[in-house]
């Protein structure tokens, strides 16, 4: 097993509880604007498809790892993240929190954090990147619950601070990320008060 594969549970348990609380804090609030053409729900639906998409890919074994690191499964769908299928995807996902979204978000967590916790990392899932070890996969739906909860806690006006152990894996990865792109000395420069980022400057 993966040294850090406890930690990397810890982390998507973490943002999954996170995201789940704030979702108790849209009080009705699911067509008001969310993020770009998003509204609430379609917001938290994409959100939750970071749990979900987990709970696919464990179905799906694959043979052979193929991606072997979160940074390059990002690489290898920044095009598909690009496309016009995301958004719709997105409200497809909205739609289906149903009539209690509340709920629907609770029982999808209390769902997959238990399929989660009964891995040990090594397990290899088909994921649209092609095949990855769960325990690289795992770090990027973290990401995605980050960056998300962020995102809806600001749409709807609540603070939006990450617990820690996902906070600190999400900007692990978008180190690695920076420095895969040669983008890191932008980001340093930012981070520590010299200057502001580019306009549209973006990791991903």
């Amino acid at each position: 097993m993966n040294a850090r594969w406890p930690t990397s549970q810890q982390a998507f348990a973490d943002a999954a509880e996170w995201f789940v609380a704030t979702t108790t804090l849209v009080d009705g609030r699911w067509d008001a604007p969310g993020l770009g053409e998003w509204d609430v729900r379609s917001l938290a639906g994409h959100t939750s498809r970071a749990l979900l998409t987990v709970e696919t890919y464990l179905g799906r074994p694959a043979e052979v790892a193929e991606v072997d690191s979160a940074a390059a499964y990002y690489g290898a769908t920044r095009a598909l993240a690009a496309g016009p299928g995301v958004a719709e995807r997105g409200r497809e996902a909205g739609s289906a929190l149903g009539a209690d979204p509340v709920a629907t978000v609770a029982a999808i967590a209390a769902r997959v954090l238990p399929l989660v916790a009964a891995c040990d990392g090594t397990e290899v899932v088909t994921t649209i990147a092609g095949g990855m070890r769960l325990s690289d996969y795992l770090p990027t739906r973290t990401f995605e619950l980050v960056v998300h909860t962020a995102d809806l806690a600001a749409a709807i006006g609540v603070p939006s601070e990450p617990p820690a152990v996902p906070a600190a894996q999400a900007l692990e990865l978008v180190a690695d990320l920076a420095v895969e792109q040669r983008a890191a000395g932008p980001l340093l420069r930012a981070v520590t008060g010299r200057e502001g980022l580019p306009p549209g400057f973006s990791v991903l």
